[in-house]
């Protein structure tokens, strides 16, 4: 066991995510996954003994982890995408005993994106109309993307609107993830884009969050929460 490390149990590890968390946690001083658990596997056993855990699996595990969380009153990094409402309400429930980040995307600068969305919708106004595009790779099984969800959000919000911002999921190659919103107005268009080249900006978001969570208070923090944004 590393020093002064914070225990992770990882949730989801044979995953693509899980994989890259698992590699970059082993050149981590401050991380030490001391269980891995995929499909099949039992939750909470390795939960007795990790400080927080780090979920990158399937939607439908939500229940069984959070219960386990809260029976050992474990801080959860969540991931996993794709959740149904009831799902939502399940992760959001727990959040009133322990503390959860829960968030679509841990990339750092998706995160940036998601500000620079809302400043540009409040700033555009009703004279723009909006809508996003998300490409990713032929595998993912969610359409649209969390984080595309995460974004049409923001705008309904920062334009006080109820209407669906409209969204276009493309499924194709190996693509990690790219996202645009664009804007387009009378005469004018602008559009912001982040492309995703590495798993790893979500893995080292993640292992961020890890780190970040233990010893807060219960609640539901974003990945925003954790960068100060």
């Amino acid at each position: 066991m590393k020093s002064s490390s914070v225990r992770v149990l990882l949730i989801g590890a044979a995953g693509r995510m899980g994989k890259t968390i698992t590699d970059l946690a082993s050149s981590d001083p401050k991380i030490d996954i001391i269980g891995q658990c995929d499909v099949g596997d039992p939750i909470e056993p390795p939960m007795k003994n990790c400080d927080a855990a780090i979920d990158f699996s399937h939607a439908d595990a939500i229940t069984e982890i959070c219960r386990a969380a809260l029976r050992h009153r474990t801080p959860l990094v969540i991931g996993t995408t794709g959740h149904s409402k009831e799902q939502h309400r399940i992760i959001e429930d727990t959040a009133q005993s322990v503390p959860i980040v829960f968030a679509s995307n841990f990339s750092v600068g998706v995160n940036v994106l998601f500000w620079l969305a809302r400043k540009a919708a409040e700033q555009l106004g009703s004279d723009f109309t909006a809508e996003i595009v998300e490409t990713h790779h032929k595998m993912k099984k969610d359409a649209p993307s969390g984080t595309a969800k995460t974004l049409a959000h923001v705008l309904k919000t920062a334009r006080k609107i109820q209407d669906e911002i409209p969204i276009q999921s493309i499924r194709e190659g190996e693509v990690v993830g790219e996202h645009t919103v664009i804007f387009t107005g009378p005469g004018e268009r602008l559009e912001l884009t982040h492309r995703a080249a590495s798993r790893e900006i979500f893995a080292r978001g993640a292992l961020r969050a890890g780190k970040w969570i233990v010893g807060k208070p219960p609640g539901l923090y974003s990945m925003q929460d954790v960068l100060g944004l």
